[in-house]
C-alpha cells in the first residue's frame, strides 16, 4: 500500500508532514512510501535524504498521488489537489474541519477519507498522536524569543558596574500547552512570570514552571470536554477581565494563546488595558488566526498602539520547521498505526476511540457529528 507526501504550497509553511526517520517507520510496516521532490527542503530534508531513508522521489502532484492509498500533509491540500485523489483515498492533515465547509464539502464529494489532525481525541493513549500540542510547543517557545526580540529592555536580571538592571515580567494568557512552554521559556530567559487560565486544574502545572497563577476573589472557571477552555458567561467574562486589567498594566512582555476550538478567539485585552501598559511594551497574541485575543491585533501584521507593540503572526510552528516537522511526523505515523496493521494492510475501525474521532468524512458523507453541525449552520 502506497503512501503519499506532497509538498507544502502555503506561502508561510515551512514544515514537511514526514521526516526520514518516519520514512523508515513506515516502510518497516510494509507501506511504500512516495515523496513529492522538493518537500522537506525547507525544512532541512534534501530529496537524497528521503531515498536514503527508502522512499521513491516523485516529480509532481498527479505522480507523487498516482495509485497513493494514504496522503500525509501538513495544511489541507488546494482543492484541484483534492479532484487528483482516487476514491477512498485517506488524507491526513490539519483540515480545520469546523471553519473549513468547501474544504469538507470537496471531501465528501471526493469520496475521501478525511483524517483531521485537529480531531484526535485528547486521551491518555493519543498523548503522541496530538498534533496540535505538538506544535504549540513549538508555538508558545517562539512567542516568547519574538517578544524578546521586540522588547527595548532585558528580560534578565543583570547586576553590572553600571548598575542592576531589573528582570523584565511577563504575563501569559492562556496556560494550555502552549502557554505553558511560553512560561517556561520566559522563565530561562529570566523573567518573572504570572499566568492566568479559565481551568483551575492548571494551577499546579503554572506554579511548578516558576511562575504565578493569577486568582481573584471570585474564581472564573470555564473547563471543557477534552480539557479545552470553553466559553465563559457574560458575568465571568467580566471578572476575567478584571484580573486581567489588574496585573497587565506591569507587564513588559504579554502571551496570548486562549482559543475555543471551532470558535473566534476570546476578547481578553481591550483597548484600555493596551493605553495602561507602559510604552515599547510588547504583545504576541498567538490566537490572531482565529480573531486575536487583543481587541488591536491585526493578523499577520505588527503594529503599535498606543505605545504598545502588538504581534499577530501567522502559522508560527512553522518558522522553526525542523524540529515542528520532526514532531508532526511522529504524531502522524503514531496515528498512522490506528489506521493500518502491522503488516501494512489497511483497518478502518470506526469504533476505535482515536479513529472514529478523528475521521471527519468517510464514503461520500460527513462522519463527525460536530462538523455535520458546524456544515449545517454554515448553510
Amino acid at each position: 500500500m502506497k503512501v503519499a507526501v506532497l509538498k507544502e504550497t502555503r506561502p508561510d509553511e515551512f514544515r514537511v508532514a514526514l521526516v526520514p526517520m518516519g520514512v523508515k517507520a513506515l516502510i518497516k510496516k510494509g507501506l511504500e512510501v512516495s515523496i513529492q521532490s522538493g518537500a522537506g527542503e525547507s525544512a532541512s530534508v534534501s530529496d537524497a535524504d528521503f531515498k536514503e531513508a527508502g522512499a521513491t522521489i516523485t516529480s509532481g502532484v498527479a505522480e507523487t498521488l498516482a495509485g497513493a492509498a494514504i496522503v500525509l500533509a501538513v495544511n489541507a491540500p488546494s482543492l484541484d489537489d483534492l479532484k487528483g485523489m482516487a476514491e477512498g483515498t485517506i488524507l491526513m492533515s490539519f483540515l480545520s474541519p469546523l471553519t473549513s465547509p468547501d474544504l469538507v464539502r470537496a471531501l465528501v464529494a471526493g469520496k475521501l477519507t478525511g483524517i483531521s489532525m485537529e480531531m484526535v481525541p485528547r486521551i491518555t493513549r493519543a498523548q503522541s498522536m496530538d498534533a496540535l500540542s505538538s506544535q504549540a510547543t513549538v508555538a508558545g517557545y517562539k512567542a516568547v524569543l519574538m517578544a524578546a526580540n521586540q522588547l527595548p529592555k532585558f528580560l534578565p536580571m543583570f547586576t553590572t558596574a553600571a548598575g542592576t538592571i531589573r528582570p523584565g515580567r511577563a504575563l501569559v494568557l492562556g496556560a494550555g500547552v502552549a502557554g505553558l512552554q511560553a512560561i517556561a521559556t520566559a522563565r530561562r530567559l529570566g523573567a518573572i512570570v504570572e499566568a492566568f487560565d479559565v481551568r483551575p486544574a492548571v494551577k499546579e502545572q503554572v506554579a511548578s514552571l516558576g511562575a504565578t497563577f493569577l486568582e481573584s476573589a471570585e474564581e472564573v472557571v470555564a473547563e471543557g470536554e477534552g480539557g479545552y477552555a470553553k466559553e465563559l458567561s457574560a458575568d465571568q467574562h467580566q471578572k476575567e477581565l478584571d484580573l486581567i486589567a489588574g496585573s497587565i498594566s506591569n507587564a513588559d512582555i504579554v502571551i496570548t494563546t486562549a482559543q475555543i476550538p471551532g470558535r473566534d478567539a476570546p476578547l481578553l485585552i481591550t483597548e484600555d488595558m493596551v493605553r495602561s501598559m507602559r510604552p515599547g511594551s510588547v504583545i504576541v497574541d498567538l490566537a490572531s488566526e482565529s480573531g486575536g485575543n487583543c481587541a488591536l491585533t491585526k493578523s499577520g501584521e505588527t503594529i503599535v498602539a498606543h505605545g504598545v507593540q502588538i504581534l499577530g503572526p501567522l502559522n508560527i510552528a512553522g518558522s522553526i520547521p525542523v524540529h515542528a516537522s520532526q514532531m508532526y511526523s511522529k504524531n502522524i505515523v503514531t496515528l498512522l498505526s490506528e489506521f493500518v496493521d502491522d503488516e501494512g494492510a489497511l483497518n478502518l475501525d470506526f469504533e476505535n476511540d482515536v479513529v472514529g474521532p478523528s475521521t471527519v468524512t468517510h464514503a461520500g458523507e460527513v462522519s463527525n457529528e460536530r462538523v455535520r453541525a458546524s456544515l449545517e449552520n454554515a448553510g
